[in-house]
């Protein structure tokens, strides 16, 4: 079996996932000098979100104290973010080793909180996300093994020469 069209496949994913990321951080910089509280108030409402529930008024409360340098570090911390995508999908598309460690590590730490959430309250969003995340990390170990065993194969191939 070929591992280069799965590999790529997870490569275009995590690549995806940091463009939407990228695409956050300019709309976090678009809200530099403006009201952010109006926004996350016309956002809620937008979505017919109630404003006294918990999460949107922990949203709200949350807007009314961001300032021009909490964006910029939000900002920051999302490029750093879309970096390590960026890097990791580039590694997987050239099937680098370092790359699918560095995949199922970073696909394996949300695991837990992705459990967590979904004890919090199930709905089919956070299941269908953990069974993508969680089949993501099972392939990438599988890819792992395998290439570590192709790899003693072809030593000991070497060595018998």
């Amino acid at each position: 079996m070929k591992l280069t069209s799965g590999l790529r496949a997870v490569a275009v994913y995590e690549a995806a996932k940091g463009a939407l990321v990228l695409l956050a951080g300019f709309e976090l910089l678009s809200l530099m000098h403006h009201d952010v509280q109006h926004f996350a108030e016309q956002l809620v409402a937008h979505l017919h979100l109630d404003p006294a529930k918990e999460y949107p008024r922990i949203f709200i409360d949350a807007a009314a104290n961001v300032t021009d340098a909490k964006l910029w570090l939000l900002a920051g911390f999302a490029l750093v973010y879309v970096a390590v995508r960026w890097i990791e999908a580039y590694g997987l598309w050239q099937e680098k080793r370092w790359a699918e460690w560095l995949a199922v590590a970073s696909g394996g730490i949300y695991v837990p909180a992705e459990l967590y959430e979904i004890v919090m309250g199930v709905t089919w969003t956070k299941i269908l996300l953990l069974i993508v995340n969680v089949c993501i990390v099972v392939y990438l170990i599988y890819v792992l093994s395998r290439t570590k065993r192709n790899r003693r194969l072809q030593q000991d191939k070497g060595d018998a020469a």
